[in-house]
């Protein structure tokens, strides 16, 4: 087994980088940028903290985030699992790293940066769904932007309905908790879920 050990090892293995991966790293948001920034309704948002990493999946019913100027961006915290992983990250360690997915698009988008969570009114107000507003914001103060080459989304097919998995020979969540606890009622955490997720979407 050989490992590599080095970043020196690695840019002898792969070279020099293209021109283009070099120059499309800007530190604020262009508006082409905010285009596709804009038209983005799932991300994963990366954070790092003492226990170790997160990457978290992010969703909204029409953007994912909001762009307040060319430097910062707002995520508001809508309904999960209350394990709030990522939020206690962010407190601890400000670091961040976003990756946007824009359904039929082969073009990702990708934001390094610094967050803080807001929980004050003036900006847990701002954001409504469903008459609810989330119980914080998290901030995030951008470093990098750059769109990321269309190779992986190409390779993995994504938007092609013909490749899409039939879910039904996929476990439930209920199978994987039950699984992952004994005695865990795993049947009745999937015929629960989709009412309680109705009720609790924001």
């Amino acid at each position: 087994m050989t490992v590599v050990t080095s970043v020196e090892q690695l840019n002898a293995l792969y070279g020099a980088p293209g021109e283009s991966s070099l120059v499309k790293v800007t530190d604020h948001i262009l508006p082409e940028h905010r285009t596709m920034i804009e038209a983005s309704p799932f991300m994963a948002l990366a954070t790092v903290g003492p226990e170790g990493l997160d990457c978290s999946p992010r969703g909204d019913a029409d953007a994912v985030i909001h762009i307040e100027d060319d430097r910062t961006l707002m995520l508001p915290d809508w309904r999960g699992n209350n394990r709030i992983d990522s939020l206690s990250n962010i407190v601890r360690d400000p670091r961040v790293a976003l990756l946007f997915l824009i359904p039929g698009s082969n073009t990702t988008m990708r934001v390094n940066g610094r967050a803080v969570v807001r929980i004050d009114e003036a900006i847990t107000q701002r954001f409504v769904m469903d008459g609810r507003h989330p119980r914080s914001v998290v901030v995030i103060a951008v470093e990098e932007v750059y769109s990321q080459c269309a190779r992986a989304v190409l390779r993995a097919d994504l938007w092609n309905p013909d490749k899409f998995r039939d879910t039904s020979q996929l476990p439930t969540v209920g199978q994987m908790l039950a699984s992952a606890k004994k005695g865990f009622d795993g049947e009745a955490y999937d015929r629960e879920w989709p009412g309680r997720a109705a009720k609790t979407m924001w």
